[in-house]
């Protein structure tokens, strides 16, 4: 059997060709290459030199036959039975390069002894002499103590600022726990964080393991109170290990809770007084034209610098004060740094801000993350009150944040910019079986902007209860500038009784053709001559027909002495429904809290 080789073809084809002989080919020779043959396979073994061999050559000898490299011989061979020539490449060893053995009858090196010195006794050596260590009080440098304090074992140290603004060194000793507290903000992969300073990310954050959001089944905003171990040196965030409660209520207490959008919201049926004291007119009004029930929805409409601040801060001390039970949460969107200060040391209750040198980002993040805590709260029943000021700016922020939807409204406001402040302000609402949420919110008018016009007029049909704040009030100085004619509260029959819905239909019927700044400042003495509101409602006694208020009230408008003092009807004859004496009344209000 012949192996199927490669065949080359001869120099000699043409000429066979030629002399009329086929042409015949040559089978291509296998070459293989052996790595090492034994000497004695090959050839007779080299001659080596006996002075090489016993060792006594000189050095040029050997390192001439060192030197040499292996030969490499070709040996014709033939495959099986074919007779078929190979060719293989042999490659002898060279025996020269033997390392020469050790002559046994040389003359071994005597080893080398090495001598060690006597092991010490301990009597030889003299006694030692024992000295007492003394404590002595530290050596103070300038005041400061040369030794460090001791830290206890498996404690931590950091530094914390001094009352004199230097660092000093706080010790922790092992295992103390700190109690922390904060809402819980969950992230897209499951894991979630404590917001321990003002609702908004900061190192102080701690960490919740996804293991405790899925046994407690928490959600987004809820309050949480734990404990935590100190933070190691190479933590980033405190780790929260034990878990003590949830919105205020212990874990195993929780229960199943009923999701917000599955509550059933009804007409706010509840009102929450205002009223608190005689000079406290702001809250007075708005308690009588434009009362605020549990689960309203409210706008506070105002141009700049007409007051919309002050009346949040009226608004708020006065919830505080009569219905402590509600949980009140002041919410300051881009707004100034000094405006939060002064709401801060103004009233008893949440405030959570985001100045205007913040991002839309973390205005946005923020909004959010409060009306999750809000959503919590009335899942629970409690009743909660936000303050917004102002969805105008909120909806600024979302405008900027957003994926752009690729259509435009009037002022460059996107239309998907209003789907999340519309969520904030459209999650007001009264529970039927218990709880509600009430959000007040102020919106910017005639400012300029065409932008603020248009998220005014999406708001506009949305909210239960507006509150009109006038210019012209304001650059007269008359505080409150509420424009009493425009403001109002739907389904008001729901909050009033029937004596303060007599009245007040009376009053919009009597003065709904006198101008904002007559009616207002009418309203405002006639509530300084009464103590309260109750007294207020008892003493107008007027109808649909009674005309001798409304003519009053317009001849006390055009009557003006000459030393620039107004002359208006007298408050007790106009209470009673008629026109009376007039006297001569100072306009300065200095002795009204407005």
């Amino acid at each position: 059997m012949e192996l199927g080789l490669p065949f080359i073809p001869t120099n000699n084809d043409e000429k066979g060709k030629e002399a009329g002989v086929t042409p015949t080919t040559e089978e291509a020779p296998l070459v293989r290459e052996v790595a090492s043959v034994k000497e004695n396979e090959l050839d007779e073994p080299p001659i080596i030199p006996d002075e090489i061999q016993n060792g006594s050559a000189s050095r040029t000898v050997r390192s001439r036959y060192a030197s040499r490299r292996p030969q490499r011989r070709r040996v014709t061979t033939t495959l099986g039975g074919s007779g078929r020539p190979v060719t293989t490449q042999v490659r002898r060893i060279d025996s020269t390069r033997k390392v020469r053995e050790e002559d046994p009858a040389a003359e071994k090196a005597p080893p080398i002894q090495v001598e060690q010195d006597p092991p010490a006794s301990i009597k030889d050596q003299p006694p030692l002499r024992v000295r007492e260590r003394v404590e002595s009080p530290p050596e103070d440098d300038e005041g400061m103590p040369r030794y460090a304090p001791e830290i206890p074992v498996g404690g931590r140290q950091e530094r914390y600022p001094g009352e004199d603004g230097e660092d000093r060194e706080k010790i922790e000793a092992p295992g103390d726990d700190i109690v922390v507290q904060g809402p819980l903000d969950i992230m897209a992969d499951g894991y979630g964080f404590l917001r321990t300073e003002n609702y908004s990310q900061s190192i102080n954050d701690i960490y919740l393991a996804p293991a405790f959001i899925k046994r407690y089944r928490l959600r987004q905003g809820d309050y949480i109170t734990g404990l935590v171990r100190p933070q190691e040196d190479a933590d980033r965030y405190k780790a929260l290990h034990s878990l003590t409660h949830i919105n205020g209520i212990e874990p195993d207490k929780v229960g199943r809770r009923p999701q917000f959008d599955r509550l059933t919201p009804i007409h706010p049926n509840e009102r929450y007084k205002l009223e608190t004291r005689r000079n406290e007119l702001s809250t007075r009004i708005i308690d009588l034209v434009s009362p605020i029930g549990k689960g309203q929805r409210g706008m506070i409409v105002s141009p700049p610098k007409a007051g919309k601040t002050t009346i949040l801060q009226k608004i708020a001390n006065a919830i505080s004060i009569n219905d402590p039970d509600a949980h009140l949460i002041v919410l300051l969107v881009d707004e100034r740094p000094e405006e939060v200060t002064d709401m801060q040391r103004s009233i008893d209750g949440e405030v959570v801000y985001s100045t205007f040198d913040k991002t839309p980002e973390s205005h946005v993040r923020i909004a959010e993350l409060v009306l999750e805590r809000a959503m919590r709260l009335v899942e629970i029943g409690k009743d909660v009150v936000i303050l917004l000021d102002s969805i105008t700016r909120l909806a600024r922020a979302y405008n900027i944040t957003i994926n752009p939807t690729g259509r435009t409204l009037s002022g460059g406001l996107d239309p998907g910019a209003l789907y999340g402040p519309k969520r904030f302000f459209g999650a007001a609402r009264n529970i039927e079986l218990g709880g509600s949420l009430t959000v007040v919110a102020t919106a910017l008018v005639d400012t300029g902007s065409r932008m603020d016009e248009v998220i005014f007029e999406e708001f506009k049909g949305t909210g239960n209860m507006e509150v009109y704040l006038d210019r012209k009030l304001s650059e007269k100085r008359i505080f409150p500038a509420i424009d009493i004619n425009r403001s109002s509260t739907r389904r008001e029959e729901l909050l009033l009784s029937v004596q303060e819905l007599d009245a007040v239909w009376a009053i919009r019927r009597a003065f709904g053709q006198v101008d904002t700044g007559a009616v207002t400042e009418m309203i405002i003495n006639l509530l300084l001559k009464t103590t309260s509101n109750t007294q207020f409602v008892s003493s107008v006694n007027i109808s649909l027909n009674d005309k001798n208020l409304l003519d009053a009230v317009r001849r006390s408008r055009q009557q003006e002495s000459g030393d620039g003092r107004r002359v208006v009807a007298t408050p007790a004859n106009l209470i009673q429904g008629t026109p009376g004496t007039q006297r001569i009344q100072s306009t300065r209000d200095d002795d009204i809290d407005w």
